[in-house]
């Protein structure tokens, strides 16, 4: 059997963390036992669902660097091939027509709430005849759902999972409008592009059940379902909006790679025994259903800033260049040349893409550079007196090595009979603007002679040309 698995998100709003994780998991599943997956939009919720819902879901999951096999389908297309289903049921007696109002759905409601029952369709049509029904009455088309005995689910991730038939009743196939429901459509569509394994969150677990029976009232196959235990929020309750509940553009912009996150999302909820670094290409020779564990993961940024600092060590430098200057740039061909040499450094000091375009800043900002407010502080009279001598005596340096400047800057701090932070600090504040930077004598080497001694000048004071 080739494996077939599917996302099948509904565009009614951004791509979550959790919907992002479903699509991994089915992704990594197939490309495991080499089978194909599936991609469907569930645009059927015609008010709510958006082109730019859509867009968005599309859009984050290239960027995730999922690929799915095949054409997009759209459900709402489909909506006629529902609809012929739910009367080919009709026609072989799996389904029936239910004449039954509003207001006497909602006094069975309500009749049902009073005497402490659960609250579902009594079967008021399931036996009687349409000639029966009340004019002007437009019917829908309920499912003949079985009565006595259980419906079983062998979930990969759940185990068995059984419900007694009598909880469930003859759900709606088709509304009085002809528009199929979602139940009706989800099987319709899994059935005709040859769904073999069903990898969802476990708040789809009840509707497995009812799908079930659906499946099996057109004698098709029962695919193999998978429940997965929702992303809860650090704090072990369900994830939400307090907990910083994002779509997976908001993740891109708070400067995660795209692997790092495929990494992170792999360990909620799925684990190899102690391993946490997972390259992709291990996932997919790795992945299968029993490393699914059945408690809910929690979400944890800072073991998803730990994952994002080891991959951007990994990275290269000049990807790293061009996902800063999308967040700082653009940049001339110096100024490329100069994050180039200065990545290495850079990209060790930072877990983010955000941290890193900050940490770069100061290397292509244009003289005089911006202080903040402490590296301005160091501008005493003496310090700028002092990295005005430096500067004369750096002028004539003849190699602009980080391990020749060394020599030289301690030579020089020797000859002044001061400390070396006396020297480090106020220079630091010349050529970064900050306090904080990485090592001085690589900036230096970094920049350039010139561009190095044009910043010490401006912040001594003094013209070097």
């Amino acid at each position: 059997m080739t494996v077939i698995a599917r996302f099948a998100p509904s565009p009614t709003g951004y791509l979550h963390i959790g919907g992002a994780r479903t699509a991994l998991f089915n992704w990594l599943f197939a490309r495991h036992h080499g089978g194909k997956c599936l991609l469907r939009i569930e645009d059927t919720d015609r008010v709510r669902s958006t082109e730019a819902a859509i867009k968005a879901i599309i859009d984050g999951l290239a960027w995730l660097g999922l690929d799915f096999d095949g054409d997009i389908v759209m459900q709402f297309k489909r909506a006629p091939r529902h609809a012929e289903v739910a009367h080919a049921m009709l026609a072989a007696g799996t389904a029936y027509y239910c004449y039954c109002t509003p207001e006497e759905l909602e006094a069975m409601r309500e009749k049902a709430r009073a005497e402490g029952r659960p609250v579902r369709y009594d079967g008021t049509w399931r036996d009687r005849d349409p000639s029966e029904a009340p004019p002007g009455v437009k019917p829908v088309i309920r499912l003949r759902a079985p009565q006595t005995g259980s419906t079983v689910i062998r979930d990969g991730v759940q185990g068995e999972v059984t419900v007694d038939n009598e909880q469930l009743d003859d759900l709606v196939l088709l509304r009085a409008d002809g528009t199929p429901t979602y139940m009706l459509s989800v099987v319709v569509d899994d059935h005709d592009m040859g769904i073999t394994h069903v990898i969802r969150g476990d708040d789809h677990l009840t509707n497995a059940f009812r799908q079930a029976q659906i499946y099996r009232a057109n004698n098709w196959s029962v695919p193999e379902f998978s429940h997965i235990p929702l992303i809860h929020g650090p704090d072990g309750a369900k994830l939400s909006k307090r907990h910083g509940a994002l779509g997976i553009e908001a993740y891109r912009e708070m400067g995660y790679l795209p692997e790092a996150l495929r990494n992170y999302l792999l360990r909620l909820g799925w684990g190899h025994g102690d391993d946490e670094i997972i390259p992709t290409e291990q996932a997919i020779s790795w992945f299968d259903l029993p490393g699914i564990g059945r408690a809910p993961a929690r979400l944890d940024y800072a073991k998803l800033d730990n994952l994002n600092g080891h991959y951007m060590r990994q990275a290269d430098d000049g990807r790293l260049v061009d996902l800063v200057a999308e967040r700082i740039g653009p940049f001339n061909q110096a100024q490329r040349a100069i994050l180039l040499a200065a990545m290495a450094g850079l990209k060790a000091r930072a877990k983010t893409l955000v941290e890193l375009a900050d940490n770069a800043r100061f290397y292509v900002a244009a003289r005089p550079i911006p202080m903040d407010e402490k590296a301005a502080a160091l501008g005493t009279e003496e310090a700028r007196a002092r990295l005005g001598r430096l500067a004369g005596r750096l002028k004539d340096q003849a190699e602009w090595t980080e391990t020749a400047l060394e020599a030289a800057i301690r030579a020089f701090v020797e000859a002044e009979g001061v400390k070396l932070g006396a020297v480090a600090q106020p220079l630091r504040a010349a050529l970064a603007g900050a306090v904080t930077s990485p090592g001085i004598f690589e900036v230096m080497a970094v920049l350039g002679r010139d561009e190095a001694l044009g910043r010490i000048g401006d912040f001594a004071g003094v013209a070097l040309d």
